[in-house]
C-alpha cells in the first residue's frame, strides 16, 4: 500500500489528453472562420487604396492636361463603352515616375485590375476608370449605367470601381 502511495504518475492519461484536444479543436473552430475573414477584409482594404492611389495620380494628370478637373460631378455613370483594357504600359507612360511610382498591376486577390485612362483625349465625358472585379475577379457584368453606391463589405465578390475622381462601387457598411 505504501509502495502505491510513493510511486509517482508518469505522463498524462488519454482522458486528459482528448480533453485538451477537444478544448484545442472548439477554440481552432470558433477563430478561423474569423481569420479567414480578416484576410479577405485586408485584401479589400488593399484593393481600394491602389484604386485610391492610382486615382490621385490619374486626377493629377488630368488636372496638368486640362488646367482642372470636377471630381464626382455625377451620381451616375454610362460603362456602355467601357473595355477595360487599355494598356498598362501607355498608362504608365504617362502617369509613372511622375505622378505615381508604378501602376497596381494586380488587385488584392491577384486578379489584374482593368484600366482605361484617355490619354489622346483628356477632355472627354469619362476619362480614366480602374476596376477590381473582388474575390471572383469578373468584372463581365458591368454594362449600362451603373448607379453610383455602396455595398455590403463583407461581401467579396463585388465590384470595386474608381472612375474620374470618385468610387462608383466601394465596401461599406450599409446597417447599423
Amino acid at each position: 500500500m505504501l509502495s502505491k502511495l510513493t510511486r509517482k504518475q508518469q505522463g498524462f492519461t488519454l482522458i486528459e489528453l482528448l480533453i485538451v484536444v477537444a478544448i484545442i479543436g472548439i477554440i481552432a473552430a470558433l477563430l478561423v472562420p474569423n481569420f479567414i475573414d480578416a484576410l479577405q477584409k485586408a485584401k479589400q482594404k488593399r484593393t481600394v487604396a491602389d484604386e485610391r492611389d492610382w486615382g490621385v495620380a490619374a486626377m493629377s494628370w488630368l488636372t496638368d492636361e486640362v488646367g482642372a478637373a470636377a471630381a464626382g460631378a455625377n451620381t451616375t455613370v454610362n460603362l456602355a463603352d467601357w473595355t477595360g483594357n487599355s494598356s498598362l504600359s501607355a498608362i504608365n507612360s504617362a502617369l509613372v515616375p511622375r505622378y505615381i511610382q508604378k501602376s497596381p498591376e494586380f488587385d488584392g486577390w491577384k486578379n489584374s485590375f482593368q484600366y482605361e485612362l484617355d490619354i489622346d483625349n483628356p477632355l472627354a465625358e469619362r476619362v480614366m476608370i480602374v476596376g477590381s472585379g473582388g474575390r471572383d475577379g469578373d468584372l463581365s457584368g458591368l454594362t449600362g449605367t451603373l448607379t453610383v453606391g455602396s455595398f455590403d463589405p463583407t461581401d467579396y465578390d463585388q465590384d470595386i470601381l474608381w472612375a474620374d475622381g470618385f468610387f462608383l462601387r466601394w465596401p461599406e457598411r450599409t446597417t447599423q
